[in-house]
């Protein structure tokens, strides 16, 4: 047997072993980036929609490798503040897109921009869809994986300890 063959030989099984043991959390991450695609793990303003609690720990686990929810202070209309006009709330404190064009404004003028808000607003939808598109192929190509990987190894209880080891070692590592 040559060299090239006996690297390629141990590519092929590192390739395997990786990736059953990471298929667990490749599958995870497909299936909550796609529900967060469609906001589905949070409340949106001017919404009654309130996420399950399980869908709003997930995404929290996908985002920030925690399950604890970061407490939201409320908004000072929420806390029963009264609310500033526009014009207001541009005089005390300017939004970071007025500070920019602040900044590039040519001439050294520092007065901002009069068609700040004149930007159409876009079609996320096509994109939302194609990611969820993209989250559906990953969650099929990583079951494909793991059903041809467990079919065709010479060693499925190694694939089957791997799989396994590759869905325990995330939870344990969440209780810690």
């Amino acid at each position: 047997m040559s060299i090239g063959h006996r690297v390629l030989k141990f590519v092929r099984q590192l390739h395997l072993y990786l990736g059953i043991f990471t298929a667990p959390m490749l599958l995870f991450f497909a299936i909550t980036g796609g529900l967060q695609t469609f906001s589905l793990h949070e409340t949106t303003r001017g919404s009654s929609y309130t996420p399950p609690a399980w869908l709003a720990s997930m995404a929290q686990l996908h985002k920030k490798q925690t399950t604890v929810m970061p407490v939201r202070r409320p908004r000072s209309a929420e806390a029963g503040a009264p609310m500033a006009s526009p014009g207001e709330a541009n005089a005390v404190a300017p939004s970071p897109a007025i500070a920019v064009s602040d900044t590039r404004a040519p001439g050294g003028s520092s007065q901002p921009a009069d068609n700040t808000g004149a930007r159409p607003k876009k079609n996320l939808l096509p994109m939302k869809i194609f990611f969820a598109l993209v989250s559906l192929g990953l969650l099929i190509s990583t079951l494909t994986g793991i059903y041809m990987a467990w079919r065709f190894s010479r060693k499925p209880q190694l694939v089957g300890g791997l799989l396994l080891a590759g869905i325990l070692v995330p939870i344990a590592l969440t209780l810690f």
